[in-house]
C-alpha cells in the first residue's frame, strides 16, 4: 500500500463520525460491549492504543463487533504493526512517524495516521505522500490556533488531533477547515466501563456523534 493509498485510506475512516474514541483497555473482557455501546451511539472507528497487555486481545473482540472499524494506537515499531495487523486492526496511529514504520505499514498494507506536532513534521510527511495526519499532543501543541494558522499554508494536509480535545473544545477543532476529526478518550470513561455501564457510553457516545 503506497503511503496515498494509505493516506486515502485513512481520511475515509476519520470521515466515518467527527469523534475517533481512544480507549486505553485494561481488561478484554470489556472490549466486545464497549465497542458495541460506541458504535451504536455513532461512532464506529474505534482507536485501542497499545499501552496495556489486554490491547491485541481488545482488538480481535472489537473487529468482530459488526459495524465498527477498529485501529490500533500508540504504534511505535514495526513489530507494533504486525501485532496489530495479525490482530485484526484496519488502521493504525502513530504519536509520530519514523522511517521504519511507515516502511512496515506500507508492507502490512495497513492505512496509518502518523503524528506530526510541527510544521516541518507535516512537511516532512506530506513529502512523502500523507495528507491525512494525527495533530498530537494538540493541546500543548499549540491547539485551535496553532491547527488554524497551519491552514494556511498547508491546506492540502488534514488533521485528527489528539491530546487534550474535550466536550469544552471539540467543536472549536472541528470548525477548522483543515480538520477532518479529532481524537477523543471521554467519550468511554473509566468509572462507566467499571461498572458495566454501556448505556451510558452510548449516550456519551451520540453526543460526541453530533458535535458536527
Amino acid at each position: 500500500m503506497t503511503p496515498r493509498d494509505q493516506s486515502r485510506s485513512a481520511r475515509e475512516i476519520a470521515s466515518l463520525a467527527p469523534i475517533i474514541p481512544v480507549l486505553v483497555v485494561e481488561d478484554a473482557g470489556h472490549a466486545r460491549p464497549l465497542a458495541e455501546a460506541l458504535v451504536a451511539g455513532g461512532l464506529p472507528a474505534l482507536e485501542v492504543t497499545l499501552r496495556t497487555p489486554a490491547a491485541l486481545e481488545a482488538i480481535a473482540a472489537m473487529a468482530e463487533v459488526p459495524g465498527g472499524v477498529v485501529g490500533a494506537g500508540t504504534l511505535l515499531t514495526p513489530a507494533d504493526v504486525r501485532a496489530a495487523r495479525a490482530a485484526g486492526a484496519r488502521f493504525g496511529v502513530s504519536p509520530g512517524a519514523t522511517e521504519a514504520l511507515l516502511a512496515a505499514c506500507a508492507e502490512e498494507g495497513l492505512p496509518l495516521l502518523p503524528g506530526a506536532a510541527t510544521a516541518t513534521e507535516a512537511m516532512r510527511l506530506l513529502e512523502a505522500g500523507y495528507d491525512m495526519l494525527k495533530f498530537f499532543p494538540a493541546g500543548p501543541a499549540g491547539g485551535v490556533a496553532y491547527l488554524a494558522a497551519l491552514a494556511g499554508p498547508l491546506p492540502q494536509v488534514a488533521f485528527c488531533p489528539t491530546g487534550g480535545v474535550s466536550p469544552g473544545n471539540a467543536r472549536d477543532y472541528l470548525a477548522l477547515p483543515n480538520v477532518i476529526c479529532a481524537g477523543g478518550s471521554w467519550v468511554a470513561p473509566a468509572d462507566l466501563r467499571a461498572r458495566g455501564d454501556w448505556a451510558g457510553i452510548e449516550a456519551l457516545a451520540r453526543e460526541a456523534a453530533a458535535l458536527r
